[in-house]
């Protein structure tokens, strides 16, 4: 039978429904392993394409791994969860990097008490900064409203 995507040119690999395909392209060593697996967060259940995220998390091709980092996030949306092979990945790629997107997505849409520890951490860090920049920029606006205020009466 032939394969509904074309692993040559990545033609319609990220649509993949079929972890059996993914593990053979795997071992054929095809290159748009990244954007199957995006296919796989999609179309498969999280107990599915987990490993299969994790593995091309490791490819290579950064390019292709930046695209497993998606499927995570993906995941992360679809699912409100991820598996533990998954965290553990997104922890140790950490923030700032290829994993960043994907860390907020698993801080947004995974409920706070469904997190491992270091989530969890990073969920109080990331909200605090956020609510401690939000009152930083609040009294810069209200600094230069007054400011403003006050220059346009000397005039």
């Amino acid at each position: 039978m032939a394969s509904k995507w074309d692993w040559k040119s990545g033609e319609g690999v990220s649509q993949v429904d079929d972890p059996a395909e993914v593990d053979a392209a795997f071992e054929r060593g095809e290159w748009p392993l990244g954007s199957a697996v995006i296919g796989l967060a999609f179309n498969c259940s999280l107990a599915e394409a987990s490993p299969r995220i994790v593995r091309a998390m490791q490819l290579p091709d950064r390019d292709q791994r930046g695209f497993a980092f998606t499927a995570a996030g993906a995941a992360a949306r679809l699912n409100g969860e991820l598996t533990p092979e998954l965290y553990a990945a997104l922890r140790a790629e950490g923030p700032g990097g290829v994993a960043e997107h994907p860390i907020r997505d698993t801080l947004t849409f995974v409920p706070f008490r469904k997190l491992p520890p270091w989530f969890k951490r990073r969920w109080v860090f990331v909200t605090v900064r956020n609510k401690l920049e939000g009152w930083w920029l609040r009294s810069e606006d209200a600094v230069a409203d007054a400011w403003r205020v006050l220059r346009g009466r000397r005039s």
